[in-house]
């Protein structure tokens, strides 16, 4: 099982702007003149050695998640802009010639998490099955509202794929192509949010977005620990710093902080940090990992490792077990 991030913003798209664009050129430039970098040769080495926050970017579009299968099965977690550009790369198998079946589970329907599929071109091409899961009964309804020719100019069920709608039951497990088993759990959020758990033989990847923990929910909420125990691979809302939670408590994330407390008090072996704060810059958001990090150690636990969640970011279940080197 492979898990790729296409989309790891919370709220609303956050693209990067030409002041955050201009700051990163300046201090990549002093870097370079201060290693004597002389040499078009020297340019790929010098680059992989910057900090996290000159060598990549964090990335701007919201919510969305791939998930393939050991047998090339493809499954989508929550359609925000990241589902665009996920979406074209779709167009290059099946799925452009309307030969592909297309499976989405909505972890809610907050617009950062469905704002993507008008603009997944999948959805157009005829043949091609689109397959909608979540436990609302009238997700049909939410997919089609923000279609209206209020708002856009093809509406959802004027897209030539057919569709499918799946109301998942609390509790109960389902069998997807693939040798997956997924489980859904409800997450503290306005309105409401689902965790997912895939499991296989290789282990269990676990998505839990826009969620709102603290040290009281952990200590009193054991339906969590069992979901969540031992999970290979954890992608957890960590949207704010632990002094921005206090002030925005009831607004249904979790800081960077918690999602650490959860992931060791959980036993999970990987975390991975996401849903970003939309205000905060590359600079800041690398800053909160590093933190993170440090929260960790300050715990006296070397598990779980953890990552930042950055656009275009992978992870193989089998590989994550013999320790890959971009995890701290």
């Amino acid at each position: 099982m492979k898990v790729k991030l296409y989309g790891v913003r919370g709220s609303l798209p956050a693209p990067l702007r030409n002041a955050e664009y201009r700051v990163k050129l300046e201090e990549i430039l002093k870097r370079s003149i201060a290693s004597g970098l002389k040499s078009e040769e020297q340019i790929a080495s010098f680059l992989d050695h910057l900090p996290g926050h000159l060598s990549h970017v964090v990335g701007g579009d919201t919510t969305c998640v791939r998930v393939d299968s050991d047998d090339g099965d493809v499954y989508i977690l929550d359609a925000g802009t990241g589902l665009r550009p996920l979406g074209d790369e779709l167009m290059a198998g099946p799925w452009g010639k309307g030969q592909g079946k297309i499976h989405i589970f909505f972890t809610h329907t907050h617009w950062d998490h469905i704002q993507g599929l008008p603009f997944f071109k999948p959805i157009y091409i005829p043949g091609n099955e689109l397959h909608l899961y979540s436990p609302l009964p009238d997700l049909e309804d939410r997919m089609a509202y923000q279609t209206t020719d209020r708002f856009f100019p093809m509406p959802f069920h004027n897209s030539a794929s057919t569709k499918f709608f799946h109301q998942l039951k609390q509790g109960e497990s389902i069998h997807l192509d693939g040798g997956l088993q997924l489980d859904s759990h409800p997450l503290k959020h306005p309105g409401g949010s689902q965790a997912y758990r895939f499991k296989s033989e290789a282990g269990t990847f676990i998505f839990a977005t826009d969620a709102e923990f603290t040290g009281e929910d952990l200590m009193s909420r054991p339906d969590d620990a069992a979901f969540f125990d031992q999970a290979e691979l954890l992608v957890m809302d960590a949207q704010y710093t632990l002094d921005e939670s206090f002030s925005k408590f009831d607004w249904g994330h979790t800081s960077y902080t918690m999602a650490v407390n959860c992931a060791v008090h959980w036993k999970v072996k990987n975390l991975v940090l996401t849903h970003h704060e939309p205000a905060y810059s590359d600079e800041k958001i690398f800053e909160n990992f590093k933190n993170a990090i440090e929260h960790r150690m300050a715990l006296q636990h070397s598990s779980p490792r953890i990552f930042l969640a950055r656009e275009s970011a992978e992870f193989d279940i089998k590989a994550l077990k013999s320790g890959p080197a971009q995890g701290a």
